[in-house]
């Protein structure tokens, strides 16, 4: 792989070039056919719009400018033209004439160059510093009320016509791996290999993930999760570190300018549209190697931000139907995003484009699933009402050519709306009390083991109308600590993100074992690492569909910062020395990821029921505590012991060994008395989490007696075998 392979070179009409133009036909952005482009766009309170063309990314004044008639090119709200000669890789951008009534929520500027909503690439950079990019003067006192009249065509910020066809797939397909058989793997493109201990070749990009495709390989993950790839601005954040004074980023990249279209951060060119393709050769370069792509979606608002924010696309075009707005005073923004506004999902515009980006992404670059931040922001109304199956997400889900990629969902929102649960059939969903429940049982706290039980059987009260994988169980994720930070200090320490360390949630349900952030110690380093295998193992035998946050399975660690979005540098780098340090850690990972896949039961398309179907006496799962089929669900346990049937094999592939769980975060051992195995049948240990090895055998050991020492802190699992 060169860096030759991503240039990008166009040769687009100058101005002394004439191009002949027809009206065109409704359809929405850049659509490339072979003697020319059809260009799109909606509007409904516009009265004037304006195609240009640019010869160069950079230019200021176009090449060719369009005024488009509004009876020869406008059918119902959109607004077209054919343009001959245009091709791959031409440069262009939208004008749109209408009221300027901040107060009626019209926000329209024809001096601002607008970014195509449909547009498939955006070169250039965005500069939130730039007066140019505001719709109104930022120096008058009338601040938003007031309007500008400077061209922000000077911003190099353009719209890319691409061609997708121009693409060699070579036979790629989805994967469609089974929700059973998936193991997700969270990871941000930029940060997995950024810092120099990666050793890649292009660090920070797309190309450099593939680099490390061995690790993930070798770690056993089937799909990575991809925190955001649409168009953003990294330097949107306006904060500044307190200690070095540097300006901070917006890195993780959670608020998109365009739904369409692949950033141009994670490329190694110069992101003139070759962003795309580098894109394709991903995911097929990941197919090939038997990961699925699933894509961390932001359909709940715009990185326009609040009425204070910049005009760059949707605010110019329309933003009385894009945003959902105060009823009361539509000069400001809903805020269900905590973002300074939000997607009016639902309005049928809106939905329109949401389908027709997710198609796209899933027909057009390959993209396995989605998983979608805030997503029940679109399960409200225009009016913010939770509408659930009557929604966009109904819609979604039921979609042809969507129904059959993976679908996942944050059920809640910056507005206190919490519906995890209540999302449609076809929606897996993360599942924040499961997340929440196994840190405090880890923890030591008391009055959750029978939560924990009905999380590790796959939370049936919550998805009770589903299965089991739609429940997205997960310990960490992007937002909160890392799992060596989880287990190493009891309090944030956001103070480097320039917020006073008031951002980031406060109760993280973490424990740092007698010493905040690090230490020398090595009986805490051991307690901590102990703990690590505990929280592992408890995922790997729950049931549901599991995911790991890139570099826990090494230590990875952010200084205790929960909230690392603007820290692009060491603090939310991957360190790649520590997969050598941690080296333990790392292939306990990779062992219990193995000892999941190898079990059916552990991997159920269905609910348990406690039932006994194969006349053995022995129930698909049973629960107990130090004493058999007794367990305590009392307020002051902190242990508790299960075991699942081998033989009941209608709910899985084959049949199975009969799994034994024991796990004790009381202070001090406790003798299990082990449930009898079938006949004809032993005990044989695989996981032991207490022995400092991390010991996971993988030829199993014989369990002598009818007992079973379980150290503190630590799960022991067994399996049933032949004598």
């Amino acid at each position: 792989m060169t860096l030759d392979k991503y240039e990008f070179h166009y040769d687009n009409p100058s101005k002394d070039e004439p191009l002949e133009v027809f009206p065109g036909r409704p359809i929405l952005g850049a659509t490339v056919y072979s003697d020319g482009v059809n260009f799109g766009v909606f509007t409904r309170n516009g009265t004037q719009v304006y195609l240009e063309l640019y010869q160069n990314y950079y230019d200021d004044k176009p090449s060719h400018r369009f005024k488009l008639d509004p009876v020869v090119n406008k059918t119902g709200d959109i607004w077209h033209i054919f343009v001959k000669g245009v091709k791959h890789g031409q440069f262009y951008g939208w004008r749109v004439e209408g009221p300027y009534e901040p107060l009626n929520g019209h926000r329209f500027n024809v001096y601002k160059l607008l970014a195509d909503p449909y547009s498939k690439a955006i070169t250039g950079s965005f500069n939130w510093d730039e007066d140019a990019v505001y719709g109104y003067d930022r120096n008058s006192p009338l601040k938003d009320l007031s309007f500008s009249t400077i061209d922000s065509a000077t911003s190099p910020t353009k719209s890319v016509v691409i061609d997708d066809k121009a693409y060699n797939w070579e036979g790629d397909k989805h994967l469609d791996i089974p929700w059973k058989d998936t193991i997700i793997y969270e990871m941000h493109v930029r940060l997995f290999t950024m810092s120099p201990t990666s050793k890649v070749k292009y660090p920070g990009t797309f190309p450099g993930v593939l680099e490390k495709i061995e690790h993930l390989k070798e770690l056993g993950i089937t799909a990575v999760e991809l925190m955001p790839v649409f168009e953003f601005n990294p330097e949107a954040n306006t904060n500044v570190n307190p200690f070095t004074g540097e300006k901070l980023k917006d890195v993780w990249g959670y608020n998109p300018l365009s739904f369409f279209a692949v950033t141009g951060n994670y490329s190694p060119g110069i992101r003139l549209g070759e962003q795309v393709f580098v894109f394709k050769d991903f995911v097929k370069e990941m197919h090939r190697n038997g990961i699925e792509v699933i894509l961390d979606v932001v359909y709940n608002h715009t990185g326009e931000g609040n009425e204070l924010g910049p005009t760059l696309s949707f605010r110019g075009l329309e933003n009385s139907i894009y945003y959902m707005l105060n009823p009361n005073n539509k000069r400001y923004y809903l805020n269900y995003s905590g973002c300074g506004n939000t997607l009016n999902c639902n309005h049928p515009v809106v939905k329109k484009m949401i389908l027709d980006s997710l198609r796209y992404w899933a027909v057009e670059m390959h993209v396995d699933g989605f998983r979608f931040d805030l997503a029940s922001v679109l399960g409200r109304s225009p009016q913010g009402e939770w509408i659930g199956d009557l929604s966009l997400l109904k819609d979604i889900a039921e979609d042809p050519v969507l129904h059959h990629v993976k679908l996942i969902a944050e059920g809640w929102d910056a507005a206190g709306g919490y519906y995890v649960g209540e999302f449609p059939e076809g929606w897996a969903e993360w599942n924040g009390k499961y997340r929440d429940t196994v840190r405090r049982f880890v923890r030591g706290d008391y009055g959750v083991v029978p939560e924990l039980a009905t999380r590790i059987a796959g939370s049936q009260d919550l998805y009770y109308r589903k299965s089991p994988h739609a429940s997205i169980n997960f310990i960490t994720s992007h937002d909160g600590f890392t799992l060596w930070d989880l287990v190493s200090y009891n309090e944030k320490h956001n103070e480097a993100n320039g917020e006073n360390n008031r951002d980031g949630i406060d109760e993280n349900f973490s424990y740092n074992h007698g010493v905040e952030g690090e230490t020398d110690d090595p009986d805490v380093i051991k307690l901590r690492k102990r703990q690590i295998k505990n929280f592992i193992t408890i995922l790997m035998i729950s049931q549901g569909t599991p995911m790991v946050l890139m570099g826990d399975e090494f230590c990875r660690t952010q200084k205790g910062n929960n909230n690392a979005y603007c820290q692009d540098n060491e603090i939310a780098w991957v360190n790649w020395d520590f997969k050598e340090k941690c080296a333990d850690i790392f292939n306990f990972f990779r062992n219990v990821i193995k000892f999941r896949k190898m079990h059916p039961a552990l991997r159920r398309k269905h609910f348990f029921t406690g039932k006994d179907f194969t006349g053995d006496g022995i129930p698909d799962i049973s629960w107990h505590g130090v004493k058999p089929y007794n367990p305590d669900f009392g307020y002051y346990s902190r242990s508790l012991a299960f075991m699942i049937s081998g033989k009941d094999c209608m709910d899985t592939e084959s049949c199975d060994v009969d799994i034994y769980v024991a796990m004790n975060e009381w202070i001090e051992p406790l003798i299990f008395e082990l449930p009898k195995p079938p006949s004809g049948k032993n005990w044989y240990r695989v996981i032991d989490t207490y022995f400092e090895n991390g010991d996971f055998l993988t030829i199993p050991k014989k369990v002598e007696g009818k007992k079973y020492k379980v150290m503190e802190r630590s799960v022991v699992v067994l399996v049933s075998a032949v004598k």
